[in-house]
């Protein structure tokens, strides 16, 4: 089924790209929703590696008990930018780039909103990035408060915690602007009969992502600058010795830090609603409750973010309600997962690499939505705070949730990106490797963090040795498959050398994104597409 009568906007005249700058101007000075996708993506996963290299560092520490590379000071520096880093440097960047890649295509927009806000969102990440990383250079190290940047420790660190309060100050900005870029972009430039409930569930996760970045990224701001007015003007937010209280803090931080973890996971559904029709060779069961489970998820997430504090000394009727509200945050969430099963149920499936990347998904996630059931729980989570049972929940959740969709997305429209397909055997290696290598790393760790150990901690007693050998030895070669991932899968398709792809590679797939040429000329949809009055949603 075609979603577009007519589609005038990519006939040849455009497919050349007269006067757009080339060499370094048109990346600096870019405008194009595809070159500050492409730009975002190669950041962030320069970001990825980056972050990756830390933690190798860390597991090669705690490969066996005893000090071995780095003392506990310069381990606990690792493990903060660690996850800050790849928190708002490689998950978040990267979502942005598939929003600025796909949303334009897929709604038939000729490109975001605002391009120049666009180029400078884009380039405000730099300037952050090299900051947040050169705090190792700086007097006294890195922060080594973990990535929450709790206090009191935030107040003794050196200045390297003010660098990296101004980075993701300006961090925070630019997800803003690129939110803003977003909702204007959706709701203003849809296609002519493309209602909101017409529109790729994509879009419609990142529309909700959006609103949830707007709304809780001030906060983020508000609680940092608050902690650097105690540390250079005075006051005591959080300085118990000036009658501050650190727990406001874990209040102020978790109230953002609940919703981000739903803008980390929430493009992802986006991106796994889209594969899965495409290789099942039908509709997406329950569109509708789709949309509505999402949005569910996204004002949820605002009523339980001290389910991470329930070893502060809160209230029982305050840790009732917390847990409850978590659990309820799973129905939603199984909403989905039970759409997404009932989409392959009985559908002509074809296991090429983007549908086994979403399955993979579909699997790991739910592995990790279990732990975080057990987690809600405060009598088990009063036992399991702290230890590494909630860094193997979180991983599993971030790692094997945020990143196997984008690997997903990677492969499932690389083809539109670059205009060539991805050697389908390097793709299932990686995705096996990666499957393989990610279980032997983290899975172990939930036997860890039952038997007590605590995470953060550079050494360990010989009990905890066996364990945390299996898991180092799992995290080296999962960071070996993403570099086999670079070299044999995006470096080919980025030079282009491969089959030549269609303009619609996935038999099953549908959507504006498949109407336009491969590689995606440099302007698409000048004049609006115009839905055939038949196609009652053009995507799932």
């Amino acid at each position: 089924m075609s979603a577009v009568l007519d589609h005038p906007s990519h006939d040849h005249s455009h497919d050349h790209d007269h006067g757009h700058p080339h060499g370094w101007q048109r990346w600096l000075f870019a405008t194009n929703h595809k070159d500050i996708g492409t730009m975002y993506l190669l950041f962030s996963f320069t970001m990825f590696i980056l972050g990756g290299i830390m933690a190798l560092v860390i597991r090669a520490e705690l490969f066996q008990p005893g000090l071995q590379f780095v003392n506990p000071d310069l381990f606990n520096q690792l493990t903060t930018m660690h996850g800050l880093i790849m928190v708002f440097g490689a998950i978040m960047p990267a979502f942005v780039g598939f929003a600025n890649w796909m949303i334009p295509l897929q709604i038939g927009a000729s490109d975001m909103a605002f391009a120049r806000m666009n180029n400078l969102s884009f380039w405000l990440l730099i300037p952050a990035a090299v900051m947040l990383a050169s705090s190792f250079f700086m007097p006294g190290g890195a922060p080594s408060t973990g990535w929450t940047l709790y206090a009191p420790l935030t107040l003794q660190m050196g200045p390297s915690m003010d660098a990296g309060i101004f980075a993701m100050h300006i961090m925070g900005a630019s997800s803003i602007m690129g939110s803003i870029n977003i909702i204007v972009t959706i709701l203003n430039m849809r296609a002519p009969g493309m209602t909101l409930m017409k529109m790729p569930l994509f879009a419609w996760t990142w529309l909700i992502t959006a609103f949830l970045l707007i709304a809780v990224m001030p906060v983020l701001a508000g609680a940092i600058t608050m902690t650097l007015t105690d540390r250079h003007f005075g006051t005591s937010f959080f300085n118990p010795a000036g009658g501050g209280d650190p727990v406001m803090y874990q209040h102020i931080f978790w109230f953002f830090g609940h919703p981000e973890v739903y803008i980390m996971i929430l493009p992802a559904f986006g991106i796994v609603s889209a594969i899965i029709p495409a290789f099942a060779r039908k509709r997406l069961f329950g569109y509708a409750s789709m949309v509505y489970a999402t949005a569910s998820i996204a004002i949820l997430s605002f009523i339980v973010w001290a389910h991470h504090m329930f070893t502060s000394g809160m209230p029982v009727t305050g840790q009732l309600f917390f847990m409850y509200a978590t659990m309820l945050i799973a129905v939603p969430t199984g909403v989905k997962i039970f759409n997404w099963i009932a989409t392959m149920w009985r559908g002509s499936m074809t296991f090429e690499t983007p549908m086994l990347f979403a399955i993979g998904f579909i699997f790991v996630f739910t592995m990790g939505g279990f732990t975080g059931l057990i987690l809600a729980m405060a009598p088990i989570d009063i036992q399991l705070h702290d230890t590494y049972y909630v860094v193997a929940h979180f991983h599993y959740v971030l790692v094997a949730g945020s990143l196997y969709a984008m690997f997903a997305g990677v492969y499932y429209w690389g083809p539109k990106w670059t205009g060539v397909m991805y050697s389908e055997t390097r793709g299932k290696i990686h995705f096996w490797g990666s499957l393989i290598f990610f279980n032997v790393t983290f899975f172990p760790m939930h036997f860890l963090g039952l038997a007590g150990m605590p995470r953060r901690y550079a050494d360990y007693p010989m009990q905890f040795a066996d364990f945390n050998a299996i898991a180092s030895v799992g995290a080296f070669g999962f960071g070996l498959m993403q570099v086999y991932f670079f070299f044999f899968v995006v470096v080919p398709m980025m030079r282009g050398k491969g089959e030549p792809a269609p303009a619609k590679p996935w038999e099953g797939a549908e959507g504006l994104e498949w109407e336009v040429p491969s590689p995606a000329p440099f302007h698409t949809f000048e004049t609006p597409p115009k839905l055939n009055a038949s196609a009652t949603r053009v995507i799932g």
